[in-house]
């Protein structure tokens, strides 16, 4: 399996990294400005994403806990007059940081109907019929989703109206999740047509069940593709050899590992600056070997470990 070169129609741009001053991805220090106040930090995400549509990207990927993320999309659309933006969006998290780097609790997470007719609302409000695909934010196999009906019923009709209704997994149990989701149905029609999950060198766990989704038919986006910036900060030795060997960085190459997944329908990117971007970008002209990704494989850690290790990281 080898990664088709000049594929930059299969990465999305995700703002996670800079709709809010703190966010959980390392490598931000010194790519984000000084000052993370709201004026500088959308300066900042228009940079990005001018870069990113001269690029060729034209996917955007925002939610309602990124802070800021779709207000300041919002605003880029309607400033450049671009219409050929796909934007999606996630509900389930509320943005409770306050704009703020000290604060204990960043966003919080409810699976409720209640919040996803209030946040369905304010991505509305924003973002209008931009919006082609509406995620629920990170479901897991445990989530009060899969017993409330009249939230099911409220997406099912959001479906029925022509926005697309997906969702996004984290934690070890990612594939159970997958699995259960897709198998809700309103009145035989399935609710979900789409998921976005998180899939890396260091956690591919989920990858069996991605394969699965795509033979079926589901559109297939992966998430934290450089484990929320470890890739690329603190890259093993086996990646930084064959980021060497391809004149490139391990950024390039964890995100080229992505794209050799013929399952991928898309490699969500997060870069926090324009250099960053560019970096990331490489990897759509980069081609692994089937020998760089044997040992590429042998990074993964145990699914369970990889989440506490994330779980531990801090809002910085």
């Amino acid at each position: 399996m080898s990664t088709p070169v000049d594929r930059v129609d299969r990465i999305a741009l995700g703002l996670a990294a800079l709709g809010r001053p703190a966010y959980i991805n390392l490598g931000r220090d010194g790519a984000l400005p000084a000052v993370r106040d709201v004026a500088s930090m959308r300066a900042a995400t228009f940079t990005v994403l001018d870069g990113a549509y001269a690029a060729g990207i034209r996917t955007v990927d925002v939610a309602r806990s990124y802070g800021r993320s779709e207000e300041f999309l919002a605003g880029w659309l309607d400033e450049r007059g671009h219409r050929d933006v796909v934007v999606s969006s996630k509900w389930g998290y509320a943005y409770v940081g306050g704009w703020r780097l000290d604060v204990e609790v960043h966003e919080v997470k409810e699976h409720s109907a209640t919040r996803f007719a209030v946040q369905w609302a304010e991505t509305l409000a924003l973002l209008g019929d931009r919006v082609s695909l509406y995620q629920v934010h990170s479901l897991t196999v445990d989530s009060p989703l899969f017993t409330d009906e009249p939230l099911i019923e409220a997406l099912a009709e959001l479906a029925a109206n022509g926005v697309a209704v997906g969702f996004s997994t984290s934690g070890p149990a990612q594939a159970a999740a997958i699995e259960r989701a897709f198998a809700l149905e309103v009145a035989g029609r399935p609710v979900f047509s789409s998921v976005q999950s998180t899939w890396n060198l260091l956690e591919p766990s989920a990858g069996p069940a991605l394969a699965a989704a795509h033979a079926a038919g589901k559109r297939v986006l992966v998430k934290e593709t450089l484990a929320n910036g470890r890739l690329a900060v603190e890259a093993p030795r086996v990646l930084l050899d064959i980021a060497a060997a391809h004149g490139t960085g391990p950024d390039a190459v964890a995100v080229a590992a992505v794209l050799a997944n013929d399952w991928a329908g898309a490699a969500v990117i997060g870069p926090a600056s324009a250099p960053q971007l560019e970096a990331n970008l490489r990897a759509t002209m980069l081609s692994l070997s089937t020998e760089e990704e044997a040992a590429l494989a042998g990074l993964a850690e145990d699914a369970g470990d990889y989440w506490r290790h994330r779980s531990s990281l801090g809002w910085d």
